[in-house]
């Protein structure tokens, strides 16, 4: 059974978020150096809305920088790139590749974003007191050097309620997070179908 932590967060725009980002698409020279990404049909089916893929893009965007579960690690420096996806409807998701001078910095990497991952919602809590989180630990995936996943459901005072899939994973000196997220609670997350995508995303670092 998933582990639960409740504590305050603020993810009220956390779809919002997701969706939204910078649009500076990556040099033709820089392109050739990013790793592999998800495609649009590697994410979690939506029946009502097909994915949409943005272009794979140099940096991070200003949403994660902001972000309590992942800005501390992934929130500036070199060879970062990221793709967002979106649909019609109320669902968002984003990944976020970065690739590490060698292997140990890249494990260095991923601990430490596993780390605030499991800690994010404590640190959230002391930012906006009027949000509850439940954080779910979904345990880890045997694909190339590791992956983890996660489940993050937050609800504000006035009833706002969304939850968020969160992944980490590794292969080599390459790090990557898959985010994804809607409004709804635990019974709306496909934890099964994010497994087979982060199981993709970490496959495709090569």
């Amino acid at each position: 059974m998933p582990t639960g932590i409740r504590a305050g967060t603020l993810t009220a725009v956390a779809v919002a978020a997701l969706a939204a980002g910078a649009t500076l698409a990556v040099p033709a020279d820089a392109a050739t150096r990013a790793p592999g990404f998800l495609r649009a049909a590697d994410l979690p089916p939506q029946p009502s809305s097909p994915w949409t893929a943005g272009k794979v893009t140099a940096g991070v965007p200003e949403e994660v920088e902001n972000d309590q579960c992942l800005s501390r690690a992934l929130g500036g420096g070199s060879g970062t790139w990221y793709r967002n996806f979106t649909t019609d409807l109320d669902t968002a998701a984003r990944q976020v590749s970065v690739q590490l001078p060698d292997v140990r910095a890249a494990k260095g990497r991923f601990s430490r974003l596993d780390k605030d991952i499991r800690s994010c919602p404590l640190r959230i809590e002391r930012a906006d007191p009027e949000v509850e989180a439940t954080l779910k630990d979904y345990g880890s995936l045997p694909v190339e050097e590791g992956a983890h996943v996660y489940g993050l459901h937050t609800e504000t005072s006035w009833g706002a309620t969304d939850i968020r899939l969160l992944s980490v994973g590794r292969d080599g000196r390459t790090v990557t997070v898959v985010d994804w997220g809607r409004l709804g609670d635990f019974r709306d997350a496909p934890v099964k179908a994010f497994k087979k995508t982060t199981r993709t995303a970490v496959e495709k670092l090569h």
